[in-house]
């Protein structure tokens, strides 16, 4: 470890009032404050995979967030899950998609005086071996795992105290990695949004007489995945937003969905399927499959047809109301099968122009699988380097052109 101090936690809060504060109790925001747009709560959801996930929320009146001035959250604020799945911790962008936000019952927030303390370096710092032990040895893993006292203990965790122009040379190192695939992400986006603008331009989103069954197979059958472990996609790694699918883990294939390169995975359960959670399948082995969760409708685009296409229409707007209209289930626990979210009519898209989409779009999803293969490699180098620097194994200056050779 480098020779620098250890400080309470709590001596880094910035002077405002309730810089560092949990969030409501549960009786103060229940699902009766949930509505269509407003102010985003922060979930256990939006702090997955160590990164602030600006998406997927629910939402609040602003007067409401108002009642709960504590528990809002801006930009460099760090946020740290004490009930559930403790040892999460992430920072709200510097650039977010939203003024503020209101966190979760289960969370906590620290707004750090940048006097004395860069956000960054510690949201870098509590995501190391050294930082998630100190957050993980207040915990209790009777009943639901949570941190004893949570605002006491997250207060007083001993954290380091370098110099200023150390932590923003650590922090501006390693988020010049994140930065970078922040920027493939935009690119992503921005490939998405023309084509799924030139998707609509087929035709295909108007209804007509072509049963949609001509065009797209749902839940096809698939062979079973080779002997010993295969390819697992759960819930939590489908994108609400775009179509790469960048988790995924390997079990014994017992039952579960079943897909191949060039499927599209779409939830089927509220509040998945609300929530727009779909993604593409483009990082098996050729003639691999894959398993997924049973909550998933595969598609699949039949011969003729681009892949893609099959990924396009289960973002369509009309094709996803027309999917939820149909859940049927308990409050809670409502899914719509495969059979109602395929009785779906559309307009018959020209073969020369769905052939011509086709092209196009098999050159842009090549591109942006390399795009998030590249980001992928650029998350492990991260990861490689945040032990390695904090605990004083690699000095500053070599994380600092190691990253700018990655990128």
């Amino acid at each position: 470890m480098p020779d620098w101090p250890f400080v309470e936690y709590r001596t880094l809060s910035s002077s405002e009032r309730s810089a560092f504060s949990m969030g409501p109790f549960g009786s103060k925001i229940t699902k009766e404050n949930y509505v269509a747009a407003g102010v985003p709560v922060v979930r256990g959801v939006n702090l997955a995979r160590g990164i602030f996930v600006d998406d997927d929320f629910v939402y609040i009146e602003p007067q409401k967030a108002d009642e709960l001035i504590a528990a809002n959250v801006a930009p460099g604020d760090l946020i740290f899950t004490h009930r559930g799945t403790i040892g999460q911790v992430s920072m709200v962008p510097r650039r977010p998609r939203f003024d503020r936000y209101v966190i979760g019952s289960s969370q906590v927030k620290t707004r750090l005086a940048e006097s004395v303390a860069v956000p960054e370096f510690y949201y870098y710092w509590f995501r190391s071996p050294e930082g998630q032990r100190s957050i993980l040895a207040n915990a209790s893993t009777v009943g639901v795992p949570g941190i004893a006292t949570p605002l006491t203990s997250i207060k007083g965790l001993r954290v380091p105290l370098p110099p200023l122009t150390t932590q923003r040379s650590i922090a501006e190192a390693l988020g010049s990695l994140d930065a970078k695939i922040a920027v493939n992400d935009r690119i992503a986006a921005a490939y998405e949004g023309l084509f799924q603008a030139k998707f609509t331009a087929l035709g295909t989103t108007v209804e007509g007489d072509c049963a949609i069954t001509e065009l797209v197979e749902f839940n096809p059958r698939t062979p079973r995945p080779a002997q010993g472990n295969a390819v697992y996609v759960d819930m939590a790694a489908l994108p609400t937003r775009q179509s790469s699918i960048r988790t995924w883990a390997y079990r014994p294939p017992k039952g579960g969905s079943r897909f191949q390169n060039g499927d599209t995975l779409l939830a089927r359960i509220t509040p998945c399927l609300e929530n727009g959670k779909t993604g593409f399948v483009n990082f098996l082995n050729e003639d691999e499959t894959g398993i997924g969760s049973t909550e998933f409708i595969v598609m699949r685009s039949k011969k003729g047809v681009p892949p893609e296409f099959s990924y396009f229409l289960a973002r369509d707007e009309r094709f996803r109301k027309n999917a939820i209209r149909k859940m049927a289930g308990s409050s809670g626990r409502q899914r719509v099968s495969a059979a109602d979210a395929a009785h779906f009519f559309v307009h018959r898209p020209d073969s020369g122009q769905l052939a011509a989409f086709g092209a196009e779009v098999e050159v842009a999803f090549r591109h942006l699988r390399s795009l998030m293969e590249e980001s992928r490699v650029l998350e492990r180098l991260r990861d490689m380097l945040l032990p390695e620097v904090m605990s004083g194994r690699l000095r500053v200056k070599d994380a600092e052109k190691i990253a700018e050779e990655a990128i």
